[in-house]
């Protein structure tokens, strides 16, 4: 039996990015659980300040995010990611996302720190 993950409380960076994305290693999301129910708050790097919300099963989640860049341009998304236990107990997540506000998609990875 697969052990069920929880999102809540953890702190994950982005490890890797394609070039149409933000999200960098000083990109801090801060998140939060509820049943299904996800959410996290994230800053840092090129991002000032960003949301995202979504649903995660223990193993995939669906979220949309939205944030502000140090530009100061929004722009809002969405993704689809697999979410995996490591062997030292940290998340990591393989995400595929879109922004919808602007053009471009990639694929980028969170790790949990520790």
């Amino acid at each position: 039996m697969t052990e069920e993950i929880s999102l809540d409380g953890r702190t994950l960076v982005g490890t890797a990015n394609t070039e149409d994305g933000e999200v960098s290693s000083d990109t801090r999301f801060q998140f939060e659980q509820e049943g299904e129910r996800i959410y996290a708050h994230y800053s840092g790097g090129d991002i000032i300040d960003g949301y995202l919300v979504g649903t995660f099963d223990g193993r995939e989640w669906d979220i949309r995010y939205s944030q502000i860049n140090s530009e100061y341009d929004t722009a809002s998304g969405h993704s689809v990611g697999t979410v995996t236990l490591l062997d030292d107990g940290r998340v990591r997540v393989e995400d595929e996302w879109e922004w919808e506000s602007q053009d471009g998609s990639g694929e980028s990875v969170l790790e949990e720190v520790a």
